[in-house]
């Protein structure tokens, strides 16, 4: 008889080792843990500024948490087969870049020529493709050589670093009329809230990978994977494609992000997504997600991304707190969360 699939644990995953199991009693620490932080950020947020519980908070952290939303799904997978990816900022910024070179090429500097929607559309998706394939080769790289992944996305993330330095030169490109509206434009649902696109596209990615962790075969074998490889092998899963396959998607929801962002800005220049790894690992980790592969899943990293936006956009709404301080005040909020999270997580 099917057991009840939880976020945690889908159905059919063998306990591998006591890694993955299922909820056994009422409360799960480690999940009462993000909730628990989000509803005290909250309370301080809405006691020591003014109107912060308003529909304009909503919007805004929706569109903060956008592409940190987009870049988590893929990050989620790869840490649930145990892996890291540290290439993600890069690969996003790699997408961009070229997007932004592609688009000039054709629609002259600025962006002001008219071009075919087609090869519009084909300017959007060749980036992408090379970053799924990025990823791809990324994960491939990882079995071939059994290496460590953070040693092969490492080299990648320079890789990519330096690709996109050499393409643009240091210098600013434009980009496609569709990502500007996608990063900045959105349905008005009421004369104060606009839902925005990004927050939709971030949605949607989400839901697609819920769908995949929860309810298909590959999802499983991702938690088998990460809980216990060697037990996932003996059980059958070719565990070398699974760790690809998720370094392909982490590459494939880099790109997505990395254009979604400069979307948002605007423009594509080398300063973007400077901190998008260690933000997007934060969200993952602070919604909990093991680092150490198999449990997690994607509705707990929803809820680490909206708690990492609500502190950011948080923190910049004190108007009291100088703007040198508040990457401090950022690191020392979300260090107490993680080790409250993980203090808690070991009481389960």
């Amino acid at each position: 008889m099917t057991q009840p699939q939880s976020d945690t644990v889908p159905a059919g995953a063998p306990s591998a080792g006591g890694a993955v199991e299922s909820f056994r009693t009422p409360f799960d620490w480690r999940s009462l843990a993000p909730l628990a932080t989000l509803a005290v950020l909250l309370v301080f947020f809405g006691l020591v500024t003014r109107n912060f519980f308003s529909l304009t908070t909503v919007e805004q952290v929706l569109r903060q948490g956008a592409v940190l939303g987009i870049v988590s799904v893929g990050l989620t997978f790869v840490l649930l087969c145990g892996e890291i990816d540290l290439s993600v900022g890069t690969l996003a910024l790699w997408t961009a870049c070229s997007c932004g070179v592609l688009f000039e090429r054709f629609a002259g500097r600025g962006g002001k020529e008219a071009i075919s929607p087609l090869l519009l559309l084909l300017i959007v998706l060749l980036p992408l493709l090379s970053s799924l394939l990025l990823g791809l080769l990324s994960g491939t790289l990882t079995v071939a050589s059994r290496l460590p992944s953070f040693i092969i996305t490492l080299a990648m993330m320079n890789i990519a670093q330096g690709l996109s330095r050499y393409l643009t030169k240091s210098e600013k490109f434009a980009v496609p009329p569709m990502l500007a509206a996608i990063g900045n434009d959105g349905p008005l649902l009421t004369p104060a809230f606009k839902l925005p696109y990004s927050a939709l596209l971030a949605g949607l990615v989400m839901l697609v990978g819920h769908v995949i962790l929860q309810h298909t075969r590959f999802g499983r074998f991702v938690y088998m994977t990460g809980g216990n490889r060697e037990a996932a092998r003996l059980a059958g899963v070719h565990t070398p494609s699974i760790v690809v396959i998720c370094l392909g998607i982490c590459g494939l929801t880099a790109g997505i992000g990395g254009l979604v962002n400069a979307g948002r800005m605007n423009s594509v220049s080398l300063d973007q997504n400077a901190d998008l790894l260690l933000n997007a690992v934060a969200c993952v980790v602070l919604g909990g997600t093991s680092l150490f592969g198999g449990e997690g899943g994607m509705l707990r990293t929803l809820l680490g991304v909206i708690t990492f936006s609500v502190l950011n956009y948080g923190l910049n709404r004190i108007t009291w707190v100088d703007d040198l301080m508040r990457p401090f005040l950022l690191g020392v909020v979300l260090m107490v969360a993680l080790v409250i999270n993980g203090w808690l997580g070991r009481r389960r």
